[in-house]
């Protein structure tokens, strides 16, 4: 029994493998962990199905350190920090700016703005396997005076909405995850956040030099 029940998992497994290799044939998979391309996200489609109309570009959420790309998941992926992992190459595609997230009965959401030192206030929400905030953003003499670790985007906003956290995160997550109880505003003194798409070494896919130049396009602002 044993052994037809492994049986049984193998040839579910050559399966699934079996619809991902199918799946890449007719379609781009883009892997993101917390956002796509934020606002950006539309325009890009629009461009790529009226250039690549018999290739829909697919955006698949995996909340993985490589978005989806390490696991087989996708073909290209969004990333927001460094891939050091020899098997990717990556290409920065585009900068964003860095928000703050606070429940919206805090005292900062009735700001515009808010800087770094504003938030050390308050317990620091932090995805340390997906995020992109990390601790030493703020002074060693300006630390926050808690962290909270969480585990998906879903948990980060859930834990803002309560008011157990603050938090930082992409101009992209504030576009594209907008939360009732999470008020989203501008980090004044924060570095801008590159933006990366990286894909396998010696698999590249399909199209690649198209969707680096349309999402670079997305990304440069208009002219004028």
């Amino acid at each position: 029994m044993r052994v037809l029940a492994r049986a049984r998992s193998v040839l579910d497994e050559v399966a699934a493998l079996h619809r991902v290799v199918e799946q890449s044939r007719t379609e781009l998979r883009v892997g993101y962990a917390w956002a796509a391309l934020g606002r950006h996200t539309r325009r890009l489609q629009r461009a790529w199905a009226a250039t690549h109309p018999r290739l829909p570009l697919v955006f698949i959420q995996s909340a993985t350190a490589s978005a989806g790309l390490a696991e087989g998941a996708v073909d290209v992926a969004v990333v927001r920090r460094p891939l050091h992992d020899p098997r990717f190459d990556t290409a920065q595609v585009g900068v964003e700016a860095r928000y703050a997230a606070v429940a919206t009965d805090n005292r900062l959401a009735r700001r515009r703005a808010v800087r770094l030192a504003d938030l050390a206030r308050y317990p620091v929400a932090i995805d340390d396997r997906t995020g992109t905030t990390t601790p030493d953003m703020w002074p060693a003499d300006a630390a926050p005076t808690a962290i909270r670790i969480t585990h998906s985007v879903d948990e980060w906003l859930t834990l803002i909405a309560a008011g157990q956290a603050v938090g930082v995160t992409s101009e992209a997550t504030a576009n594209q995850n907008p939360r009732p109880g999470v008020a989203y505003r501008p980090l004044r003194d924060a570095r801008p956040l590159p933006v990366w798409l990286a894909w396998w070494h010696d698999d590249p896919p399909a199209y690649l030099t198209d969707l680096l130049d349309l999402v670079r396009e997305t990304y440069r602002p208009p002219a004028g």
